[in-house]
């Protein structure tokens, strides 16, 4: 991964955690160029480390986050939409 890419990255890590509660959509529109698979892999590395500094309810957040981007991306199955295509 390219280093520009990925200091882009954290500061759209640094701005979702920063913006106020429920704008976070607003955020992601507004830079969705940086939504990537890329990205879910940054915001769960950025997850993990806030887990080692001891911020539970940051990870929390990006791990939320990193999921539901990653079900809106396709690279995580929803467990909704596996149960209906099973059937």
């Amino acid at each position: 991964m390219e280093e520009q890419r990925q200091e882009q990255y954290y500061e759209l890590i640094d701005k979702l955690v920063q913006c106020p509660n429920g704008k976070e959509p607003d955020v992601l529109d507004e830079n969705i160029e940086l939504v990537d698979a890329g990205f879910v892999s940054v915001l769960m590395q950025v997850g993990q480390a806030q887990i080692h500094h001891g911020n539970q309810d940051g990870a929390k957040f990006l791990f939320h986050l990193a999921r539901e981007l990653a079900k809106q991306l396709g690279l995580y199955p929803d467990p909704k939409t596996a149960e209906a295509s099973a059937q």
